[in-house]
């Protein structure tokens, strides 16, 4: 049987890069994502570059149905993290003003991690797999202004690099992929793209989801880091 790869949180962007990456590599690629509407479109895609692909719908929040489709997905070897950490027409309030309950609400993106990985890791460990995840740069620099979304992107991060060290001797590979920039094709570009009045100019601030989803295969294939920085800001 091919080695199985989970996109979470799956868009136009990295996480279709992703699923490519993966799938060149002789990956059967399945993709989790809220919506439907596109997942015809994406598997369609992938079909056409010979990568085999399934999608499912599940907002990572429902708990209860993330953890029946992973049940339907079965034996899993990687596992790519990487839905958004915020509704694109939210605003963070800024780190000043941030409240406890607003760190618990943005706290919620974290925990689907954690879930997933609990499901998933006797089968990883099983077939010597990997874990990728993906988060903000103000997980390593700080940005006042993305307020709660900091919290949730720092502890994410600890929690793949702390991963990395607890499963290293157990043959499986944990990294993290720390974004600094908006990345090109998905749906933050587009909102940013559109709204040249408030984000400002994007030249020069822009990421390719390819390189850095090749450079995230890398890592896996390598496994000599844990933590991969891209920062055009």
């Amino acid at each position: 049987m091919s080695p199985t790869a989970v996109v979470v949180g799956v868009g136009p962007g990295l996480g279709m890069s992703m699923a490519h990456r993966f799938g060149r590599e002789g990956h059967d690629v399945v993709l989790v994502s809220r919506g439907s509407e596109r997942h015809p479109g994406y598997v369609a895609a992938l079909a056409e570059a010979g990568v085999k692909a399934r999608a499912f719908a599940v907002d990572v929040r429902d708990r209860e149905k993330l953890l029946s489709t992973l049940d339907q997905i079965g034996p899993v070897d990687v596992v790519y993290y990487g839905p958004g950490a915020t509704d694109l027409s939210e605003v963070p309030v800024e780190i000043t003003s941030t409240t406890s309950d607003e760190a618990r609400v943005a706290m919620r993106w974290l925990y689907p991690a954690i879930d997933i990985v609990g499901h998933v890791l006797p089968g990883v460990i099983e077939r010597g797999g990997g874990l990728l995840f993906a988060g903000g740069l103000s997980a390593v620099q700080p940005m006042p202004v993305l307020g709660a979304l900091a919290l949730t992107a720092a502890a994410l991060r600890n929690y793949a690099l702390t991963l990395n060290a607890a499963l290293a001797d157990k043959g499986v590979y944990a990294g993290t992929l720390t974004i600094g920039g908006v990345v090109e094709r998905g749906d933050i570009h587009k909102l940013v793209a559109s709204r040249p009045e408030q984000f400002g100019d994007l030249a020069g601030h822009t990421l390719d989801p390819d390189e850095v989803a090749e450079t995230a295969w890398r890592m896996f294939v390598k496994r000599d880091r844990a933590e991969e920085v891209f920062s055009v800001l």
